[in-house]
């Protein structure tokens, strides 16, 4: 059993990786700041009893959870404003909202390029959002620490509380099945 000093640390080691990896999946700092919070007040309250080595994995599967829940929620509210807002007439062009039309190159060279451009770029990221959620939760986490996070491997390992080997392995397996899903999918990078 964990002891509530070894909770509180754990909390504080995972807190910034757990929202940048909630911020990757959702797109929205206030939501993935109230995902997190809700899962670490889940583990607290219902999951405080495991063995502190149990915890990170436990913390992972609550997390990710939560994103998916946001998203169930998402969906179902965007079908509701989506249909009350195709009654009215449209007058601002920012009414359809689409956040991987905001994701930034570094550089200006978004001002440069065409709508079709554009669209490709749209339909890479959401394609490759989609493979993301698709891999198996250690594959997912592995491959998100490592290259969303930049962990290195050693750390990633105490988070995952696995060996560096199984780090490797994980994240060996995660980009060959992005590769493969993409590719059958026409794209490649």
């Amino acid at each position: 059993m964990a002891s509530a000093q070894e909770l509180s640390d754990f909390l504080s080691s995972i807190e910034q990786r757990a929202f940048k990896q909630a911020v990757y999946a959702v797109r929205d700092d206030d939501a993935a700041l109230d995902i997190v919070q809700d899962a670490m007040i889940k583990l607290a309250e219902k999951y405080s009893d495991r063995p502190a080595g149990e915890l990170p994995l436990v913390f992972t599967r609550i997390l990710q959870n939560r994103i998916h829940d946001w998203f169930r929620r998402q969906k179902v509210r965007n079908a509701w404003v989506t249909l009350f807002s195709s009654m009215g007439k449209k007058t601002d062009e920012n009414d359809d909202f689409d956040p991987l039309e905001q994701l930034s190159a570094p550089d200006d060279s978004q001002i440069h390029q065409d709508g079709s451009q554009k669209m490709e770029q749209s339909q890479l990221l959401q394609a490759l959002e989609s493979e993301i959620s698709k891999l198996p939760v250690r594959q997912r986490e592995a491959f998100l620490m490592r290259y969303w996070d930049e962990l290195s491997i050693t750390d990633t390992a105490k988070a995952m509380n696995c060996s560096e080997g199984s780090v490797k392995t994980h994240c060996s397996r995660a980009t060959q099945s992005l590769a493969k899903a993409l590719k059958l999918k026409g794209i490649t990078l």
